[in-house]
């Protein structure tokens, strides 16, 4: 799997495993261990939430499993087409609300992306493929895996260990490299608004 810093250049000095992290879909549909698995959902356990609420959830099916084909069938044709062979499809959602008060939690999809952005780099650093969709069926995830209203259904990930580019369809293969950001100076600016 190429790595994001072998192709990507930051204008100021960064830990490389932010360059490295990146989307790639090319999977094996070689197995995850549990234990494996759980190392990313531990990452994901330590993002930073307001008081400390820990407002995400995740639901995940591994491949193999009863629950796989509900999970997979969420996703619109084209995730399906490269998400067939991960090992794990992950659902994300954010409780709307804080436990201990009943008060809304204006952040509760801010600290859910801090959640998964943990994952996504610990995936990255075991040397897995993470993918984060939102290409599914967002009603659909939530009748079928039974989500009560009070969370919010965010994301969709496949995760699974990496493949050559030509288990693609070619199509997919010519996207199946790092991408570039916009210049850093297009998404920031001291004071107010003026984009």
């Amino acid at each position: 799997m190429i790595k994001g810093s072998e192709i990507r250049k930051a204008d100021f000095p960064i830990e490389p495993l932010l360059l490295d992290r990146w989307s790639p879909r090319a999977m094996s549909g070689e197995e995850i261990a549990h234990e494996e698995l759980m190392r990313l959902f531990e990452a994901a356990r330590w993002a930073p939430s307001s008081f400390n609420a820990q407002q995400w959830r995740a639901m995940y099916a591994r491949r193999g499993t009863e629950h796989w084909p509900g999970f997979l069938d969420l996703l619109v044709d084209a995730n399906k087409t490269w998400a067939k062979d991960a090992a794990v499809l992950v659902v994300f959602i954010s409780r709307k609300r804080f436990e201990h008060d009943n008060e809304p939690s204006v952040t509760h999809s801010y600290d859910t992306g801090a959640a998964w952005e943990n994952f996504a780099l610990q995936g990255c650093r075991q040397g897995l493929v993470v993918h984060g969709m939102e290409g599914f069926d967002y009603e659909r995830a939530r009748v079928e895996l039974r989500i009560p209203d009070e969370f919010q259904v965010e994301a969709m990930a496949a995760v699974g260990r990496p493949a050559p580019k030509e288990v693609l369809p070619e199509k997919l293969q010519k996207r199946e490299t790092p991408n570039d950001r916009r210049k850093l100076s297009e998404s920031i600016c001291e004071g107010p608004f003026r984009f």
